[in-house]
């Protein structure tokens, strides 16, 4: 008999097509978000989940007695309990590296934007307010090239980030990590800094953090004080790990001179924000992974992992906090 298996988003025919040799299935097929009550319905029966971000608490497991794995088509997991889910033995599995040079391009994207101001004089122009009587220097950006970048979070998708701006445009590459990437700085020439002294450096600050209960705010209104007042912030991470007021606060008063954001602490972004209302901040809808070869790639990852999970094997791509659910 195969396992049953509940996919909680529409997939490519190739991914379902997958899952199909190895499982029974049931599949949420509307466009929209599954209902929460519909969804804690759907697994009350089966032994794996396909999910995009999966809410996983202990009230969410006590709907799922049979559930063995659930397999997140994100890269992120900060919505698992997973104290929660070593108590049940629930697996957790992720989707890393197939976005990784995805979501550096994006975040690449909004340095290139912010710093030359491409969305804003694009609104201008649109608008039909080019004027030529403006002095010269009204239309200047800062340049990109040989700046100097400060990369907060030197994971996957940071190291990306660094092979671009060293190689790419020649930038002076800080960093601040957890740990030291000796590799990393031998290849592509870039710096470990203690934060204090990257934001203090910086043209441009980038962070690239998980979201953990360590790095919740991690930036505050002390480190956007430390920064230049002609810097960029560019976020591609998540929301969270910045404290939205003290950006916003940092923005209005010049103390840094723009942001490209692609996350917020709420998603989506609710529509008073002041955010929306500022010329020297672009703001897109969490898209960095969004793209045809990018979302496939991490749906059939999603799926291999889910497989893996219900048939007794080890998924590849097991959340680093529950693998210890297979040492013996």
């Amino acid at each position: 008999m195969k396992p049953k298996v509940f996919i909680a988003k529409p997939i490519p025919k190739e991914v379902e097509e997958y899952i199909a040799q190895y499982c029974d299935y049931r599949m949420w097929e509307k466009t929209e978000q599954i209902p929460n009550e519909v969804l804690l319905e759907e697994v009350a029966d089966v032994d794996g989940l396909l999910t995009p971000k999966g809410v996983i608490t202990k009230k969410f497991l006590e709907k799922a007695p049979r559930l063995k794995v659930v397999s997140n088509i994100a890269v992120g997991y900060d919505t698992f309990d997973l104290e929660v889910m070593k108590e049940h033995r629930i697996v957790g599995t992720h989707t890393p590296y197939v976005l990784d040079e995805a979501v550096a391009d994006l975040a690449f994207g909004l340095i290139l934007d912010s710093s030359r101001r491409i969305s804003e004089f694009n609104n201008l122009v649109k608008a039909g307010n080019w004027d030529k009587t403006k002095p010269e220097t009204y239309f200047y950006g800062q340049d990109v090239h040989h700046a100097t970048i400060g990369i907060i979070g030197m994971g996957r998708i940071g190291e990306k980030i660094s092979r671009r701006a060293a190689l790419g445009f020649e930038m002076n590459v800080l960093y601040h990590s957890h740990t030291r990437k000796p590799a990393l700085e031998e290849q592509y020439g870039i710096e470990y800094r203690e934060l204090d002294s990257l934001l203090e450096s910086a043209d441009i600050v980038v962070m690239m953090l998980p979201l953990t209960s360590e790095t919740y705010h991690y930036m505050g209104a002390e480190q956007f004080n430390k920064m230049k007042s002609s810097a960029i912030f560019i976020n591609c991470s998540r929301g969270q790990v910045v404290d939205e007021t003290a950006l916003i606060a940092a923005l209005q008063e010049g103390k840094i001179r723009g942001a490209g954001l692609d996350v917020f602490e709420v998603e989506p972004i609710e529509k008073d924000n002041p955010l929306l209302t500022m010329d020297n901040v672009v703001v897109l809808p969490h898209i960095g992974s969004a793209t045809d070869r990018t979302r496939f790639d991490m749906a059939m990852k999603a799926a291999e992992n889910l497989v893996a999970g219900v048939t007794r094997g080890v998924p590849e791509n097991v959340v680093p906090e529950l693998r210890c659910l297979f040492e013996k």
